[in-house]
């Protein structure tokens, strides 16, 4: 068997960045920058079982930025290797591209097996009942992809294989067998095979830094509710937990990269547990740059964590104060008290850690609203901040909440820097007070 793994581009739609002052545009996040997880996980799940190809377009297009399409590219890599299934991952903005990537696989080889998986196949799976697509996990993919190429290496019916929708005459349709029960932070974890990213190692850095980074899970799922957020109802509201173990062997594994960003939702939820890890790290005398998604409201609890952390390590904190505004915090039911986000940022100063702050703008922002927000930003250092505007991504409670307000259904503006709800001041002027808040620095108002 053969199989080949596609990671999408990234969706270039920006209306903040298109917007926003000269003096902003260079601080406006174009990429994010990491190795693609899931597909690492699925090519390390199949090593036993198939000749495994990994391309991603998000680092082809970021050493050629002049590369042909997607699609041909697609097409050129499906006629020189052959493969005999071609998958894809999907998030909301990229749902197109990887769309354009099965039906380019199809148009060069007709017959082979096309296969969909990730976040917006988890959340959204109808929306793969397309032609081009013969397959899709909308759930986790290790036990399931093995039965999957297994099955098909067989000759074997598909319906045998739990966990699938795969295409009939009448559509996509669920397998009748159960998916299988998986531990995917447990006993079903793998170690994603990173070695397939050598043709694009050198894209894998930020901030000037000399070494690349990747990214690494301790933990999936989120405690927290949050309504615009995605990865809480992608796991059904569970949260799994990695074995310390487990972690520091990967760690260990790492000496190609110097920064690792832990790629959580939230990288300290058991304080005991983070406390494990901490020692581990110690022992083994592992030295890394870290950088993590943390609470505010954990930072006010624990500044002697924190203190720790940077002690092995911490270099960067992102983490989402989302407003200033009790009530606004409510409506997103975020569960972060606002005195919390005062005492929580003076950790973080106190200690050290480049604070990486990220708000949330809604729609339906006036010019007090706007300057309500500036003014706090203004006030409260962080390294760096980011303006992101509320989308209803689909899939998620906030999404429900707000479906038939929606006045922009192209996914591909799906990314946080597009208005897809009305706002109340006509949209240029919306986006420009987004673009003009980009230029606020390390806790100082440069807007004039």
């Amino acid at each position: 068997m053969r199989v080949l793994l596609i990671n999408p581009p990234r969706s270039p739609a920006n209306a903040i960045l298109a917007h926003a002052p000269q003096q902003a545009r260079r601080f406006v996040h174009t990429k994010l920058v990491g190795p693609p997880l899931g597909l690492l996980t699925v090519a390390a799940a199949l090593t036993n079982d198939a000749d495994v190809r990994v391309i991603d377009l998000k680092g082809e297009y970021d050493l050629h930025p002049d590369a042909a399409s997607p699609a041909e590219l697609t097409r050129q890599a499906v006629a020189a290797f052959q493969p005999d299934l071609v998958g894809v991952t999907t998030i909301a903005s990229e749902f197109p591209f990887a769309m354009d990537i099965l039906a380019a696989a199809k148009a060069v080889a007709p017959d082979v097996r096309t296969l969909a998986g990730g976040l917006h196949a988890a959340l959204c799976p109808g929306d793969f009942d397309r032609p081009e697509v013969d397959l899709v996990i909308p759930g986790d993919a290790v036990r399931a992809v093995r039965a999957l190429v297994r099955t098909l290496a067989a000759g074997g019916n598909l319906d045998s294989v739990g966990g699938l929708l795969r295409r009939t005459p009448q559509g996509l349709r669920a397998t009748p067998g159960p998916a299988p029960v998986t531990d995917p932070a447990g006993t079903d974890f793998v170690v994603p095979a990173r070695h397939h990213l050598k043709p694009w190692l050198a894209t894998y850095r930020v901030g000037g830094q000399p070494e690349p980074v990747t990214y690494l899970f301790t933990s999936l799922g989120c405690p927290s509710r949050c309504s615009f957020c995605s990865i809480w109802p992608q796991r059904r509201g569970c949260f799994h937990q990695r074995h310390v173990d487990s972690v520091i062997d990967e760690l260990k594994s790492l000496d190609e990269y110097g920064i690792v960003r832990f790629a959580d939702a939230n990288t300290v939820v058991d304080i005991d547990w983070m406390g494990r890890l901490l020692d581990r790290i110690e022992a083994e005398g592992i030295v890394k740059q870290f950088v993590m998604d943390l609470r505010l409201d954990t930072a006010a609890a624990h500044p002697g964590l924190v203190a720790r952390l940077v002690r092995n390590g911490l270099k960067v904190v992102i983490t989402g104060i989302e407003s200033p505004r009790a009530e606004e915090l409510a409506r997103y039911n975020k569960k972060l008290d606002t005195s919390a986000i005062r005492e929580g940022i003076r950790v973080f100063h106190d200690c050290g850690v480049l604070l990486r702050a990220n708000y949330v703008v809604d729609p339906d922002y006036g010019p007090d609203d706007f300057a309500a927000l500036a003014d706090f930003a203004g006030a409260h250092p962080t390294a760096y901040a980011g303006y992101t505007i509320l989308t209803p991504m689909p899939g998620t409670a906030l999404h429900a909440q707000v479906r038939d307000r929606i006045i922009d259904p192209d996914l591909t503006r799906y990314n946080f820097f597009n208005c897809v709800l009305p706002s109340r001041l006509p949209l240029d002027d919306f986006y420009q007070e987004v673009g003009r808040l980009w230029a606020i620095r390390v806790g100082e108002h440069v807007i004039s």
